[in-house]
């Protein structure tokens, strides 16, 4: 008897704490928007500014390196000394091939004059001039290994890293430093393949907001795609951002900004909601509130399509344009409550 009346005390314990809809009692406040159809869809990604002008720069010959008179975060002007090798060995071979060079224009010379009294052949004269040409060929390719020696600053920019130390040995090829623009008209960001097929259509636009300047939104181009993807991380997308007054907005690569891309919907069933409308219970599905003409909630299950912007969604079916839709409280109504309704 005593565990039969400890089970009636739990039942009713239980029943009075369910939520019955409040048919005749206060009507609960909800928040609700009307759902509209989408003519534009808008994906947001994180992306970066990158720089429009980036070198890895190194010497075409190998050699020690006797200076480096830049550090990283320096800011250098083109043409300005990078960096310097050890020009002794090269040096004494431009000595070498001029003086080679002016031994082959003198033999050449005196033939001549002599070709003038027929004391030498015309063949003698022309193998000379093939010596002297070999010799002055000899002699500006040590000129170019002698200017090899140097790195200069290919434009104005900011060295961003350098790679090895003075007196170090290096060889041909080997990265020395990089520098970069330090003006950027160029964003960068990662798309799914969704997006991908769809950057090239001339009814795809874009518009980039920087975490600097949140209030201001850039209008870009795109720049260029990859069509193709080693990983599945996604396909590399550039931007390139139009009529930006650079005496204002100081872009430069590294800054963090919202790239949104912005595409027709050809789905004109769907409609637009906020994220904060989704009800998803623990059994599973997604659903909406949706308040009906008798100002009760009817729970109805949706199909949900791509994100769109930073807090909204795209419902491909469920619900139509003109549906009021609650977007607060979603989890603490029940169907057929009577709300009062706070059009948002």
């Amino acid at each position: 008897m005593r565990n039969y009346s400890i089970l009636l005390l739990i039942l009713l314990l239980f029943g009075c704490g369910r939520h019955a809809p409040q048919v005749d009692g206060q009507p609960q406040v909800v928040k609700c928007v009307t759902a509209t159809s989408v003519d534009y869809l808008r994906r947001d990604f994180a992306a970066l500014s990158t720089a429009d002008d980036a070198v890895n720069l190194a010497f075409k010959i190998s050699g020690r390196v006797v200076d480096i008179p830049v550090a990283k975060g320096v800011r250098v002007r083109k043409g300005q000394l990078l960096a310097e090798l050890d020009k002794r060995d090269v040096e004494l071979q431009v000595e070498a091939s001029r003086a080679a060079y002016r031994e082959a224009q003198s033999r050449l010379e005196r033939a001549k004059r002599l070709l003038e009294h027929s004391a030498i052949s015309a063949q003698e004269v022309e193998s000379l001039e093939n010596s002297l040409a070999q010799a002055q060929s000899a002699y500006e390719n040590s000129l170019d290994l002698l200017a090899d020696t140097r790195i200069l600053a290919p434009f104005d920019g900011i060295v961003e890293r350098t790679y090895v130390d003075a007196f170090q040995r290096v060889t041909s090829g080997e990265t020395i430093l990089r520098i970069v623009n330090p003006v950027s008209s160029t964003v960068g960001f990662t798309a799914p393949e969704s997006v991908v097929t769809q950057l090239g259509l001339e009814t795809t636009h874009f518009v980039v907001v920087f975490d600097a300047w949140p209030e201001v939104t850039f209008r870009a181009v795109i720049k260029s795609f990859a069509r193709t993807s080693s990983d599945a991380l996604g396909f590399p997308v550039s931007l390139r951002l139009v009529d930006v007054d650079t005496q204002l907005y100081n872009i430069t690569p590294g800054m963090t900004c919202v790239a949104t891309v912005i595409t027709p919907e050809s789905d004109r069933r769907a409609v637009l909601l906020p994220l904060t409308a989704i009800y998803a219970p623990i059994e599973g599905g997604e659903y909406v509130w949706v308040v009906g003409d008798d100002d009760r909630v009817y729970r109805r299950r949706v199909v949900l399509g791509s994100p769109s912007g930073a807090d909204g969604v795209i419902v491909l079916d469920g619900v139509t344009s003109g549906d009021r839709v609650v977007v607060a409280g979603v989890y603490h109504l029940v169907e057929g409550e009577r709300v009062k309704v706070l059009e948002n």
